[in-house]
């Protein structure tokens, strides 16, 4: 009878395993809308086709060396396995779920730190830099950082974040803030597009092609968000981890709620008009804030995280314009500025964690990867240039790296834009 008990709990989290996975690997189609719409028309398939890359390499790369790194314990003899036969690479016991299924779930996280990537450089950026650099983030800079803090190893040997009380359930940090962290060096190097400032140091703004498409892409990243703050509690097989989930599901909705109309009625107190985009990014913001730690709030302070985030982002686009950090989509502001916020939030409602332990985490995830990203970045401009010409960026990136149009039939590819 025992043994049956287990079994039964075995098959159900492992399929709730599989299908969060799959909810967070449609998040992938999330941001590829979101970037899309969010773009000129002349640089839609560019970003189209660097988001449907960038998931192939990053499965790729995980599978053959960032899952043994993340989770290996530095053990390269588990090179080329990705998984291992008897439960998740590292662990002490056997997992209670197919280790496939954590290898599937963890490996589009990774896809999604790479994504946060895509929409920061759009517009300006050469395919082939782009997916060079992929190759190094999904395969080491990643899993490194990832090794320190989901998979328990110490800081290049000097200390462990969770001794120290760092804590993030779904990775405000490890996922977005590194994303936002790795984008953030490349677009330092690459530039503002042309145009974007003016020589008074005037913010010119570059609307987006697509706002419908951006609204579709929003709504599914805010889907697949349940997978992903969900699937994070590990289990649904019992009445414990299925309250758990039930909490997540409730306040990762709250949150992005929240952050949506907090963004929206800052944008219209700040500049007069409903702002669309602002909201949009409002209500990622509501979902990055949260998901350090959805599981302890309560369903009223979910919403005012959310909040906070959604005020937070909307300076935070400003600030950043005003800097000359050309980002096209709001990424580093969404994922970076709000991922911080959501890892100081966790102590709030979240007695295991310690303020001091979230700050020493947050400044270990950001400088490794920001420097090492800085020194990949720099190398491929080095090496083969990061930034198309100016002829190519005015025509148009798709033209220059794809040789087609996404809108073919209502505007040519000098005229676009």
């Amino acid at each position: 009878m025992e043994n049956t008990i287990f079994e039964l709990q075995y098959a159900l989290d492992t399929f709730y395993f599989l299908i969060c996975g799959a909810l967070v690997m449609w998040m992938a189609a999330g941001f590829a809308m979101l970037e899309a719409g969010l773009v000129r028309s002349k640089n839609t398939t560019e970003i189209l086709l660097k988001n449907i890359s960038l998931y192939a390499v990053a499965c790729t790369m995980y599978m053959i060396c960032g899952y043994s790194i993340m989770y290996g314990g530095g053990d390269f003899t588990l090179f080329l396995q990705g998984i291992v036969a008897d439960g998740v690479a590292g662990a002490e016991e056997p997992a209670t779920y197919a280790p496939s299924a954590d290898f599937f779930f963890q490996v589009v996280f990774v896809a999604t730190a790479m994504s946060i990537v895509s929409g920061a450089v759009a517009e300006r950026m050469k395919l082939w830099a782009f997916l060079t650099f992929a190759i190094v983030m999904t395969g080491f800079i990643y899993p490194m950082e990832g090794s320190w803090t989901w998979g328990g190893e110490a800081v290049f040997g000097m200390y462990t974040l969770g001794d120290l009380g760092f804590s993030d359930f779904a990775g405000s940090g490890i996922v977005h803030m590194a994303g936002a962290a790795a984008a953030l060096a490349g677009v330092l190097l690459l530039g503002a597009r042309k145009g974007k400032y003016g020589a008074d140091g005037s913010v010119r703004p570059i609307p987006g092609a697509n706002l419908p498409m951006a609204t579709l892409g929003t709504f599914v990243l805010w889907l697949g968000w349940f997978g992903f703050n969900g699937g994070s509690v590990l289990a649904t097989a019992s009445v414990e981890s299925a309250n758990a989930v039930a909490v997540v599901f409730m306040n990762t909705n709250a949150a992005a709620a929240g952050g949506l109309i907090a963004a929206l009625i800052v944008a219209r107190m700040m500049f007069g008009k409903a702002d669309l985009t602002m909201a949009l990014n409002g209500a990622l913001a509501g979902l990055v804030a949260i998901t350090a730690e959805p599981s302890t709030p309560s369903p009223l302070q979910a919403t005012l995280f959310g909040v906070i985030g959604g005020v937070l982002v909307v300076f935070a686009i400003v600030t950043l314009d005003k800097l000359k950090i050309d980002d096209p989509v709001g990424a580093i502001s969404v994922h970076g500025v709000v991922g911080l916020l959501g890892l100081l939030l966790v102590p709030v409602t979240n007695d295991g964690s310690s303020f001091s332990g979230q700050i020493i985490g947050a400044l270990t995830i950001f400088i490794w990867v920001f420097v090492v990203s800085l020194i990949v970045w720099g190398i491929l401009k080095a090496v083969m240039g990061i930034r198309v010409s100016e002829q190519e960026e005015y025509e148009g990136v798709d033209m220059a790296e794809c040789g087609m149009e996404a809108y073919p039939e209502f505007v040519g590819a000098s005229g676009s834009g």
